[in-house]
């Protein structure tokens, strides 16, 4: 049932309050941290004399009524008195108490899944602005029947709350995700929420975000790559298209059919052979499958041939690291060591007519590495060479196709967030998210301990024991900087 009730709170009043007791109580109180700033743990609410206890069972509610809240809420940060300070310049301890970077989030009992995918996909620039302009309320009595609405708005909010503080709970976006996909709010033995698989949790994210969040307006009228007008944003920057032929081995006059498709995510297979991420994205361009031949009349085997014929801005590598175990009913981990690199090159993974498109910008950035070796031999010391630096005026060159808006439009990428595993299944275990601050500095979100962390820690996370194991990776496009002259 729905109700419109008032909220006494100390010396504040709040009318129009809605109340929903076919929701479960959390929910209520997460729409009363928002008013408040109470977490729910010190909420205490009453009516007609009784507590509201976990349950709507003997409540007493009625639309018109007042209901009594005590708690007190948390106190906002203080204005910073001194100068703010860069990440690169701090010290470990500094790093870690200091507000210049995303808020790290509470573990709200096993969403250690949730809080690394969060952290993750905010360092999506396209994504993150995207959610900044967006415009919309959240209403709880309209999740069910508009969940991407709920899932994007209390996501942007949750974003807006991660930068102005230090540590933020969760509970609102945690409660939409849940009321949208109730497979994540199960309970284990004792009412703890059971671990939940990560990737999963990033797929649901972004497939809710790819139907409300607008595409950019293209530039350019020109489109490349057979580039059609994009929907969403999502698809522009996260988007890859694939062209795929698919022959059959068996029957050699049975004519070969081609299809096109859209992911968000390439895959590494793992097999015995494969030590490196390049190795395993490529095994997925080539595979036999078994299907049905109108030629032989029954199922035969066919090769299946695929090559990228478009790159988004920001490329999301999943390492297909769990399979499931039918005696023990667990999705078992792959803990293989698998290599990945600070910077990929995905060109051999594009058909024919996007590498021709992709040279001219390649090209560029061989003239600037060749231009930047030749000055350092010249440069006679170190000082010259900063003073050079000081002085060099410089710009950005595109990094899209005209038309194309957050394409790639070289095929290189370096390596901008790693959302980890550790343990031995899916369902159990821990998952961090680590997130590029800037340059060769990391920070690791291990929920809401944030602690400063290199490029070479993070080149740690390839997996082989029961350590921490890269299970998904996000790279964005580098980014071109020559001289304005």
């Amino acid at each position: 049932m729905a109700y419109t009730v008032s909220i006494k709170w100390g010396k504040e009043k709040f009318d129009k309050v809605d109340l929903d007791t076919s929701e479960p109580p959390e929910v209520f109180q997460a729409q009363l941290f928002c008013l408040t700033s109470v977490p729910p743990e010190r909420q205490k609410i009453m009516a007609k004399g009784k507590t509201l206890k976990g349950e709507w069972t003997g409540f007493p509610v009625k639309t018109g009524m007042t209901l009594l809240l005590m708690g007190s809420a948390d106190v906002l940060p203080d204005e910073p008195v001194k100068k703010t300070q860069f990440v690169e310049d701090m010290k470990e301890g500094e790093v870690a108490g200091g507000a210049t970077f995303s808020a790290g989030l509470t573990n709200m009992g096993n969403t250690c899944y949730m809080n690394a995918t969060i952290q993750c996909l905010k360092n999506v620039p396209e994504l993150q602005a995207g959610l900044d302009s967006y415009s919309g309320r959240l209403d709880f009595g309209s999740i069910m029947t508009n969940p991407s609405e709920a899932i994007t708005v209390s996501l942007r909010d949750l974003y807006k709350l991660m930068d102005k503080a230090q540590s933020v709970p969760p509970i609102i976006f945690l409660q939409v995700l849940h009321t949208v996909f109730p497979h994540f709010a199960e309970k284990g033995e004792g009412g703890v929420y059971q671990q939940q698989d990560a990737n999963e949790c990033w797929t649901q994210m972004v497939r809710m975000l790819q139907t409300r969040l607008p595409a950019l307006p293209s530039t350019s009228s020109e489109q490349v790559n057979g580039a059609g007008k994009a929907s969403s944003l999502v698809d522009q920057c996260l988007g890859l298209d694939f062209k795929s032929t698919l022959k059959c081995d068996e029957a050699e006059g049975e004519p070969s059919s081609e299809s096109t498709e859209r992911l968000y995510q390439l895959s590494c297979f793992i097999s015995a052979d494969v030590k490196y991420l390049h190795t395993g994205l490529r095994l997925r361009l080539k595979e036999t499958v078994t299907k049905h031949s109108t030629t032989l009349e029954r199922d035969a085997s066919y090769t299946k041939t695929s090559a990228i014929t478009r790159l988004p801005s920001n490329l999301a590598i999943q390492f297909v690291r769990f399979f499931y175990k039918e005696k023990e009913k667990i999705n078992a981990k792959i803990l293989k060591d698998i290599k990945f690199p600070l910077m990929l090159d995905v060109y051999d993974l594009c058909d024919a007519d996007l590498q021709a498109k992709l040279v001219p910008m390649r090209e560029k950035f061989k003239e600037q590495e060749d231009k930047e070796a030749e000055q350092k031999a010249k440069a006679k010391s170190k000082e010259s060479m900063e003073v050079d630096e000081k002085e060099r005026k410089t710009k950005e060159l595109p990094s899209s196709f005209p038309g194309d808006m957050c394409s790639n439009n070289s095929g290189y990428y370096e390596l901008s967030a790693v959302l980890t595993h550790k343990g031995r299944s899916s369902s159990s275990g821990h998952y961090v998210g680590w997130v590029r601050w800037k340059g060769d500095d990391w920070l690791m979100y291990d929920d809401d301990n944030v602690t400063p962390v290199k490029s070479a820690d993070v080149l740690k996370l390839s997996g082989g024991g029961d350590w921490h194991s890269a299970y998904v990776l996000m790279y964005s496009t580098r980014k071109l900087i020559v001289d304005d002259e």
